[in-house]
């Protein structure tokens, strides 16, 4: 997706950040004390300490958590009218973007859908843990994701409104797809920071413009 400013950006509102973080708040606090735990050890934790061998540690025993965590998420929002899921659709577009960074790439690694996935996972752990990795790209994780969290509203408002939300964002959640997160960033031509035209892009499949 070509981002264009030469029309008006449709921004999310406060009041639409301010209900995301909640929903997701709220889906994490039905599933116990546990995971709550766990994502408290993540935003705590010094990364200078993580073991990088240790998949059993809370920076990954969390992955167990998120297909409920969606599951408890898409309840939560089940009587949403379809406006209501755009704008939570335009409000994750716009978190995946601003943490579409080179600096974060670096932590994280992955393709460009893999870098998307470990961006879902980093808005899916919260707002907590998703400024801590803004403010310190050291805190996100290596082979952490949640593909399911980057589409999640818009697949909601597709399977129940048989359409894909339109944000008018004038933004790509897509990787390698925010110029200001990229010090390579070359615009309109293909390169390692930018996917070629033409590449499939979700939702629906269709090329890049």
């Amino acid at each position: 997706m070509t981002v264009t400013t030469d029309t008006p950006q449709t921004l999310p509102t406060p009041a639409d950040e301010a209900r995301l973080w909640a929903l997701i708040e709220s889906a994490w606090a039905e599933l116990g004390v546990e995971p709550l735990a766990l994502r408290q050890a993540l935003v705590e934790r010094d990364p200078a300490d993580d073991d990088g061998d240790d998949d059993d540690g809370p920076s990954y025993a969390i992955d167990a958590w998120l297909d409920a965590f969606l599951d408890r998420l898409g309840q939560l929002t089940v009587e949403l009218s379809g406006q209501e899921l755009t704008d939570l659709d335009r409000v994750v577009e716009r978190k995946l973007h601003d943490i579409d960074r080179e600096d974060i790439h670096e932590v994280t690694d992955g393709s460009d859908d893999g870098f998307l996935y470990a961006r879902g996972f980093i808005v899916a752990l919260g707002r907590a843990y998703y400024e801590a990795v803004r403010a310190n790209p050291a805190m996100a994780l290596l082979d952490a994701d949640c593909e399911g969290m980057c589409y999640f509203f818009a697949h909601l408002h597709n399977d129940r409104f048989g359409s894909w939300p339109e944000t008018g964002s004038g933004i790509s959640r897509e990787s390698f797809g925010n110029p200001a997160g990229w010090s390579d960033w070359r615009g309109d031509e293909p390169g390692p920071s930018r996917p070629a035209e033409g590449q499939p892009s979700r939702p629906g499949g269709a090329a890049q413009a």
